[in-house]
């Protein structure tokens, strides 16, 4: 049995997520792309990119990434480059998208001999959470002006517009795919393809998927452009646990399980968007607080349902741990940082990467 704590990545759970990314793009005819902010844990991308195109990304490191790891089309996409990086952010690129026409026309020159994209703002969007809506008031992401990218349209080949945020309402995309229409119409045939972005949770077990693959369509032959996705969750939901133990148990108030794990260390997302994590089949008898190990007051996993009354020693999967789990993950209290493990398709389970004391000072002056 492994050492705790550790991700455990699913092959076949995986897959069900790639079955729904072939089924897209056989049926819309549009692209998809791994966006690596959300995942990049390169061990399993042997079997996702026979379902996917590519890769985009939001830095340099990610670039290369997935140049080196994924292959496919690579799309490179930042909020900013800098002078010493966009020579080799070229070099690892098949699209580069610009967040702003002012980076566009600095790095005209630079960028000659490749497919160039522009980031569009619709000003409108699906997060409810200020932190992370992209069409807040005085948003830096992306061009908002018409008028503007009209007077630079002769030096651009297509529009990335990501305004989706774990998007699961199909008539929501429907009405803020329609603002965009109205909105930037006039340039969408004027260019070869649009990125849509992602944020769309269409591998969810109940999205009208042929409804989408429709919608996705129907945008793609009125305007004459390829449609590219940029799925990051939608990838990999539901394929993934973090393996913990319990390592104590008090009472004070509450019955709490202390792990050896940490909200903050290992799953960042939770604690930033003010979520619980998700414990199957949170059922029975005995109700615990999960806790994390790290000082933090608040480093709390949730409330969570147990058949047994928990004791030290006991193991607890929290399901649905990739996206934005390892690669947020840090070295916080120096908390032991979870090893990567892989279930492979015949059941085995296969240990891909450890994180030692070396990696934790390494990562340090």
């Amino acid at each position: 049995m492994l050492q705790t704590p550790y991700y455990l990545i699913d092959k076949a759970k995986l897959l069900r997520n790639m079955e729904k990314m072939d089924r897209v793009r056989e049926k819309s005819g549009a692209k998809v792309l791994l966006a690596l902010k959300c995942f990049a844990t390169w061990s399993v991308f042997d079997v996702m990119r026979e379902h996917m195109d590519g890769t985009t990304s939001s830095s340099l490191f990610e670039v290369r990434l997935g140049r080196e790891k994924f292959g496919g089309e690579t799309h490179a996409y930042s909020v900013a480059y800098g002078d010493d990086e966009i020579d080799e952010v070229v070099a690892n690129a098949d699209k580069i998208i610009f967040n702003s026409i002012g980076q566009l026309e600095r790095f005209a020159g630079r960028t000659a001999g490749l497919t160039r994209g522009l980031r569009l703002n619709p000003g409108v969007s699906s997060s409810s959470f200020d932190l992370a809506d992209p069409a807040r008031p005085f948003s830096r992401l992306g061009e908002w002006d018409a008028g503007k990218v009209a007077a630079v349209i002769d030096r651009i080949d297509g529009f990335m517009i990501h305004n989706n945020c774990e998007n699961a309402d199909f008539d929501l995309f429907d009405r803020m795919l329609s603002a965009i229409e109205e909105k930037f119409g006039g340039l969408l045939p004027q260019v070869g393809w649009v990125s849509l972005g992602g944020g769309i949770h269409f591998t969810g077990e109940d999205y009208p998927l042929d409804a989408f693959c429709g919608r996705l369509k129907t945008f793609a032959e009125r305007y004459g452009v390829q449609v590219y996705l940029e799925p990051g969750e939608a990838s990999i939901t539901g394929s993934t646990t973090l393996e913990v133990t319990v390592l104590d148990t008090l009472f004070n108030g509450k019955h709490l399980a202390i792990v050896d794990s940490s909200v903050e260390a290992h799953m960042l997302d939770l604690l930033i968007y003010r979520q619980t994590a998700k414990v199957e089949p949170d059922a029975g008898g005995h109700s615990y607080m999960i806790c994390g190990k790290s000082c933090l007051a608040g480093d709390i996993f949730g409330e969570f349902r147990f058949a047994e009354a928990l004791k030290v020693g006991d193991r607890i999967s929290i399901q649905d741990a990739a996206g934005y789990t390892m690669v947020k993950k840090n070295w916080f209290n120096g908390v032991r940082m979870p090893s990567i493990a892989v279930r492979e398709l015949d059941g085995s389970t296969r240990l891909v990467r450890e994180f030692t004391f070396a990696d934790y000072e390494q990562s340090l002056s």
